[in-house]
Formats: structure tokens, sequence, C-alpha cells
């Protein structure tokens, strides 16, 4: 198939952007990387009237440490965060993630903000940003918003981006002394779909966790935090015998919906192998 009609222009600056936003709306769509969009297109799953292209504002990508966060600009790619040195250092569990995104050409040209913006709830870095507590820079006309990660998706495909905004930056604050992080994800093959995944951070002391984030990704509409678990296992090591009493509230904290490979009774039973997975890395 290929894509129905639909005008282009390349913006100049987001002023531009937000100008066309406010004369189009919803008729229009954004161009980041294309990864996602371009397939929808081509299956006509998607037809805006107008395509705006914003590959060339350059205010939108980079990666800066300050003021005891990171910020990402949306238009950073895949790759790019995966090879920066201020990443791996800061927030490692991005790093972590990156190797679990589709194939080496996708991360070469997908952004992070366009992952974040579509929702797709199998993708990895809304999990990630919901983990680490990531507010969301959003732009219009009218001036800037900041949106808590965890606030941010709603369901399935769906977020708080108004039809007139633009997501312009991350940031993310830097985890304290003491954190780890682990990233694990279950897929049919390499490069796939994730059937499951789950984006992990604590704070380990002498072995014992607190401040844990467990946030699931692929098991529901949208990146889901296990908050019983991490309820269960605050201030506790994680042994076998606690592992396996906090993964029993996984029933709870998750509401996995069936998809053309995987069971919901899958689903959930991939999320309790996670679960565990994760909270032995995070102690070791």
């Amino acid at each position: 198939m290929k894509a129905p009609p639909f005008a282009y222009i390349r913006a100049r600056s987001l002023a531009e952007v937000f100008d066309l936003l406010e004369q189009h709306g919803e008729r229009a769509k954004l161009l980041a990387g294309g990864q996602s969009l371009l397939a929808t297109l081509n299956m006509r799953l998607s037809a805006p009237e107008l395509l705006i292209d914003i590959t060339r504002l350059q205010e939108l990508s980079g990666i800066q440490a300050r003021g005891g966060k990171v910020h990402i600009g949306a238009l950073t790619t895949h790759a790019e965060i995966e090879r920066s040195v201020e990443i791996g250092r800061q927030l490692p569990l991005l790093v972590q993630a990156v190797p679990h995104i589709a194939h080496a050409a996708i991360r070469n040209a997908g952004t992070f903000g366009g992952s974040i913006a579509l929702a797709d709830p199998a993708a990895e870095w809304p999990a990630c940003c919901v983990a680490l507590d990531a507010q969301f820079v959003l732009a219009c006309k009218a001036g800037t918003r900041r949106v808590a990660a965890r606030a941010f998706f709603k369901g399935l495909y769906a977020t708080a981006l108004k039809p007139n905004e633009v997501l312009t930056q991350v940031e993310i604050p830097v985890p304290g002394a003491g954190y780890r992080s682990a990233f694990l994800e279950l897929a049919l093959r390499r490069g796939d779909y994730a059937i499951a995944g789950l984006a992990a951070l604590a704070r380990n002391t002498r072995g014992v966790l607190s401040d844990l984030r467990l946030a699931f990704l692929g098991v529901g509409a949208a990146p889901a935090l296990a908050r019983g678990v991490m309820a269960a296992m605050e201030g506790k090591r994680a042994s076998a015998d606690a592992i396996a009493a906090a993964t029993q509230a996984l029933v709870q904290d998750l509401e996995p919906s069936a998809d053309l490979y995987s069971s919901a009774a899958t689903k959930m039973q991939l999320a309790r192998v996670l679960t565990g997975r994760a909270l032995t890395a995070l102690t070791a």
C-alpha cells in the first residue's frame, strides 16, 4: 500500500510549527524520526492532511546535564542516547533499554520524543520515563507546561499532549548515590515488540531496597507501576521468599491484555518472572 495524499511543510522554527498546529489541529502530524509514522501512513492507518517536518529544528536536539537533571531534546535519537557518556554515567537505565529498541537502523533514525508522544504500550521509553520520574516539557503558542510521566500516558496511544502542543524536551532527575537500575524485556525475536518488559530502579543500601520503582511495558494499554510490589519490597532484601510474597501483588497491580501472540495469563506469568529477575539484579 501507499500513503494517502497529504501536504508537506518543512518547519523553519518552532513558532512556525505552533502556527501550523493552531491552524490545522488534529489534521496535522509532526514528522520527527518517522519510524512509526511512515509505517502507519503506508498502511493507511493514519491520514493527515498536513505533514509538518520538524527534523531541522536544532533546538529540539541534544543532551545536557544541569541542576541535578538530564535534559534530553525530543529529536535526540535512540542511538545518540546509547552513545552518550553523560547518559551512561547518570541514567544507566536508558542505556540498558536501548538495545531492546527494534534494530540499529531504526535506532539511528527514531527519536526519543517521537516514541514518547506515540505512547505505544510496548515501547521502552515510556516505561523508563515513568520509572525515572521524568517530566515532559510541552510547548504551544501560548507557552510551556510540564507534565509528569506518570500523568502523561492516558491509555492506548493516548497522552496528555494537546493537538496544538509539541513535546520539546524531557527532564529527568538524576538518581542519587546508591541507586541501581535494570531493564528486562521478553520478545519472540530480538527487535520484535515486547510481549512484556520492565524498567526497574531502586536504592540499594547494603542489599536492602528502598525507593523501588517497577514500571511495566507491554502488559496493558499504558506503562504500569507495580505499586503493590514496590510497597511490599520497601526496606527489604530481595530473598527468594520476599520476592515470592511480593509478586503476589501483581494481580492487583497489572491488568494484562491479550494480543495476537500471548494470552493475558501468559503476560501475567512473564511479569512475575521479570519482577523476580529485576529484584535480584537490583540487589546483586
